[in-house]
C-alpha cells in the first residue's frame, strides 16, 4: 500500500487509503483486546426522530441548531485517547480537549465494526455552569457500556503539536511516528468535519460526516446533563 510522508512527519494518503490503512489498524487490534458488543443508540434515535418531525413541519421552531467542525480522536498507542474540537481546522486554540481514560487500544478495538456511540453523562448537581461543554468531568460510556471517566483540560504541549502537525489533514485517520513527539510510542488518530448539534442546554452531540462513504466509520459524541 502506496504511503505519502509529508514535510511534517504525518503518514497520509488519501482519503480512501486511509481508510485502509485505519482498517488495517483496528484489525491488528481487535486481537489484542476484548470487546463490547451492544450499541449506544438511544440518544441518536432521538435526535433523528426530532430532526423528521422538524422536516416535516417546516413552519414549526427548530428546537435544534447545526453547525460544522472538525474532530479529532487521537492518542499513543500505549496511552490513552484524547478528542479535540477545533472551530477552525488551522487554529492552535481548541474549542474543547477530553483527555479519557479509555486506553487507545480499547477505543480501536470498538471501532473495528465500523460503528462507534460515546456518550458523556454529567451531573446537574456538580455542575453550575451553564456552558455544557465547560464542564470538567465526564462519565464515560462507550457502545453502551460504562468505560471510565473524561476530563477537561488545557491543551498540552503534545495536542499543540499534534494539531500543528495536522494541518494539512482535513479527513483521514493514520499514524504519526512517534519520534515526532520524542516518543518511543506512535500516535494513532482519526480526523474529520463533525455536525455539531445543540439541542438543548442539556445535550448537545458531534457526528461524523462522511457524505461519500470513504472514511468507513460512523462515529457519534453524546454530552449530556442529567439530574
Amino acid at each position: 500500500m502506496p504511503y505519502h510522508t509529508i514535510a511534517n512527519g504525518i503518514t497520509t494518503v488519501d482519503c480512501q487509503k486511509q481508510v485502509r490503512s485505519w482498517r488495517i489498524l483496528r484489525s491488528l487490534i481487535a486481537l489484542l483486546v476484548p470487546s463490547c458488543s451492544s450499541i449506544f443508540v438511544e440518544e441518536e434515535e432521538e435526535i433523528r426522530k426530532e430532526k423528521s418531525l422538524h422536516c416535516h413541519h417546516p413552519n414549526r421552531p427548530s428546537l435544534f441548531t447545526s453547525t460544522t467542525i472538525t474532530g479529532t480522536i487521537f492518542g499513543f498507542r500505549r496511552g490513552k485517547v484524547s478528542f479535540c474540537i477545533q472551530t477552525n481546522p488551522k487554529s492552535n486554540s481548541p474549542l474543547l480537549v477530553l483527555e479519557f481514560s479509555l486506553p487507545t487500544a480499547i477505543l480501536a478495538r470498538e471501532m473495528q465494526a465500523g460503528i462507534l456511540r460515546i456518550a458523556l453523562e454529567c451531573s446537574t448537581s456538580n455542575n453550575s455552569s451553564s456552558d455544557l461543554l465547560a464542564t470538567s468531568l465526564w462519565t464515560v460510556y462507550c457502545n453502551g457500556r460504562k468505560a471510565g471517566y473524561a476530563a477537561k483540560r488545557r491543551p498540552s504541549k503534545v495536542d499543540m503539536e499534534v494539531m500543528k502537525k495536522m494541518n494539512s489533514v482535513n479527513v483521514g485517520a493514520g499514524i504519526i511516528r512517534g519520534k515526532e513527539f520524542e516518543r518511543d510510542d506512535e500516535l494513532m488518530y482519526l480526523r474529520a468535519k463533525f455536525a455539531r448539534v445543540c439541542g438543548s442546554s442539556e445535550a448537545e452531540s458531534f457526528h461524523l460526516i462522511d457524505p461519500d462513504g470513504c472514511i468507513g466509520q460512523e462515529l457519534s459524541i453524546f454530552f449530556f446533563r442529567s439530574r
